[in-house]
């Protein structure tokens, strides 16, 4: 940890505070972007044929293009637990560590769109011919200059989005609060690192088919977009390993000021307070609390302790 400590001596005054919150605000843009005009993704995409030609703002563009979902109710949802475990990990790790994390994954998912672009200039060219041959005349026009003048880079960038960065923060998450429950389907309690080890196994499943179903040059897409973001929590993993102990003190510490916190605020303002860490919905108001049936009183816990704290009889 002793060149990471040093970097957060140096260049942790730089560290973007409240990062989660800026995120969910780049990802509520992209997808209200998408409702109010679906064609305009074609132009933001992370397409390093269209970079090398002079769209040099797809290199931070392609951070907006919305993941997946289109339903509000669902787009809602997503937003609110990415903040919620989001936040939880800046709080964990501080933020000058959060910070290197999300970016060191936005660094690895654009490296791993250019390692593919040359991959497919120098080795495979004749495999792009091909399927830029195909799509020429399915679509019955030649990629516009717009779109960065090739069908195949074009429908390639779109494997390069939000969604195995944000997968990567789920790990990290997991990895880090593993016996957290989260609620599956809003029913079924699981742990976050059951969900982590399901998440490993659909991406092994999902890079063999790419390699079966579309043969080698289709998997290795798949098999670079995926591994760019298990790269990053690798990274992190190997960090987290040898800064347990730090990160740890990080934790105790901003616990204890929000406990402080919470001792210090006016109990007219407090409607809601964990039995566990003392944190009410002033000191901490991206928090959810709940009381619990299986408690003997009236015990109420937030939304990190309500699935771990030991019952009171």
């Amino acid at each position: 940890m002793t060149w990471f400590n040093k970097m957060e001596r140096k260049f942790g005054k730089y560290a973007i505070p409240n990062l989660p919150l800026i995120i969910v605000i780049i990802y509520a843009f992209g997808f209200l972007m998408n409702l109010v005009k679906p064609d305009w993704i074609y132009f933001i995409t992370l397409n390093p044929e269209a970079i090398v030609h002079g769209q040099v703002w797809r290199l931070v563009s392609w951070i907006f293009v919305p993941d997946g979902a289109s339903n509000v109710f669902f787009v809602l949802i997503f937003l609110f637990f990415y903040y919620s475990i989001g936040r939880n990990l800046e709080v964990a790790w501080g933020k000058f560590a959060f910070n290197f994390f999300f970016f060191t994954g936005i660094f690895l998912t654009i490296l791993g769109a250019f390692l593919l672009f040359g991959y497919f200039k120098l080795i495979a060219p004749d495999y792009v011919a091909n399927l830029e041959g195909y799509y020429t005349m399915a679509l019955g026009k030649t990629c516009p200059a717009s779109l960065g003048g090739s069908w195949f880079f074009h429908y390639m960038s779109f494997s390069f989005g939000t969604y195995y960065l944000n997968l990567s923060i789920f790990l990290a998450y997991a990895i880090t609060y593993p016996n957290m429950r989260v609620l599956l389907f809003f029913i079924i309690p699981i742990k976050v690192k059951v969900l982590g080890i399901i998440y490993l196994i659909v991406l092994g499943v999902s890079v063999l088919l790419a390699f079966v179903q579309g043969g080698f040059n289709s998997g290795i897409i798949t098999l670079v977009a995926v591994s760019t973001s298990l790269l990053n929590v690798l990274i992190f993993y190997l960090i987290l390993r040898k800064g347990k102990k730090r990160f740890k003190e990080i934790k105790r510490q901003q616990e204890f000021k929000k406990k402080i916190k919470a001792v210090s605020e006016p109990v007219s303002q407090i409607r809601h307070k964990c039995a566990i860490c003392g944190q009410t919905d002033v000191s901490n108001p991206s928090l959810t609390f709940r009381y619990c049936s299986k408690c003997n009183g009236n015990y109420e816990y937030c939304n990190e302790h309500l699935f771990t704290h030991k019952h009171i009889e």
